[in-house]
């Protein structure tokens, strides 16, 4: 495996145009707008460029997301197995996108673990734990949207990027940014931004679709995660949302419907730190948040099973959610100094 630079990106080039004609492009489980908008716009590219190419997701993702790549939309592995095995059979190269651990894979892990087919990885999340004939990584780049522009600006296939893809790669650089809230400090961002609108993206109605676009009983199930389920622990700078697997069913949950609860304590006068524990399929899913220099994928790490981001990262358990709640709020204590010293 080898870090982003101009050999690599040669190398590449020439086995893309020598070895390869059909490409399968897979992102994270669950995935969300910077993993189904940097999977789109690369599978635009490399389709107009001339290759076979399709995304494959593990699992369903937000319907507010739909919109991008219609024209071929992503398939989903778990209602499609047997097309979706056919098509990675018949590959000649898969792209990863926005992960570093084959767990991230969901169950389209245990059908690929015994393919020999050349991998290459583009993520932007830190210490890369998939074994990759190509890798290009960079946590210093706002999102793997970005990267992916980075990429194929690098090896010579920008001037087939079309609106469907800059659509796709700007919404996956304002998901990942917060609309360039945070992680949006590169000039280059800006530059790639004002190129992506200069070959057809729509800022705005990206915008709508990201944060404009929820169901009614998703703002009710906000409403209910701020004035029933939010706990604060000003001693430690702290905060916390959670809900069962009964209170989602209550509130009609779908995919994404949850998306970005987990920063709304962050506006909160002196909290640096915030986690949402969410109790799904037996399983207890978690998002954290940070602003300043408290490392949450560290945090996450340690405890949770998860990375990620210094800001913001991931994880999940398999203790009751009651439990994995007392172990949250007792692991603060310790990281006391680390939240009092933080901003």
């Amino acid at each position: 495996m080898e870090r982003f630079n101009v050999d690599t990106c040669k190398r590449v080039k020439n086995w893309l145009e020598s070895e390869v004609k059909r490409i399968v492009i897979i992102p994270h489980v669950n995935p969300d707008g910077d993993a189904i908008g940097a999977s789109i716009g690369l599978n635009d590219t490399l389709l107009n460029a001339g290759f076979d190419s399709m995304v494959i997701v593990p699992n369903d993702y937000p319907s507010y997301l739909s919109w991008l790549g219609a024209e071929r939309a992503p398939l989903i592995y778990e209602q499609n197995k047997e097309q979706c095995h056919l098509i990675i059979d018949q590959a000649d190269a898969l792209f990863f996108l926005d992960f570093n651990d084959a767990k991230r894979l969901g169950k389209i892990e245990d059908y690929l673990r015994d393919k020999s087919i050349p991998i290459v990885l583009i993520d932007h999340h830190p210490d890369p734990q998939i074994e990759a004939e190509y890798l290009f990584s960079d946590t210093d780049v706002s999102s793997t949207a970005e990267l992916v522009y980075d990429f194929v600006e690098a090896i010579g296939i920008l001037g087939h990027l079309g609106p469907i893809g800059a659509n796709a790669l700007l919404t996956g650089i304002i998901a990942d940014t917060g609309s360039f809230s945070h992680n949006a400090s590169r000039h280059s961002t800006y530059r790639i931004v004002g190129d992506l609108i200069n070959k057809g993206a729509d800022k705005e109605r990206i915008n709508e679709s990201l944060f404009n676009n929820f169901s009614e009983k998703r703002m009710r199930l906000l409403g209910y995660c701020l004035a029933e389920k939010m706990e604060i622990f000003p001693q430690y700078r702290s905060a916390l949302i959670w809900l069962t697997a009964k209170e989602l069913t209550k509130f009609d949950f779908h995919p994404g419907d949850t998306e970005g609860f987990v920063n709304f304590p962050l506006s909160i006068k002196g909290v640096v730190f915030s986690a949402f524990f969410m109790e799904k399929n037996g399983i207890v899913k978690i998002s954290f948040r940070s602003k300043g220099g408290f490392a949450t994928n560290e945090f996450s790490g340690a405890h949770f099973n998860g990375g990620g981001h210094k800001n913001a990262s991931g994880g999940e358990t398999k203790l009751p959610i009651n439990e994995a709640l007392d172990l949250f709020r007792s692991l603060l204590p310790e990281y006391a100094s680390q939240l009092k010293g933080d901003l």
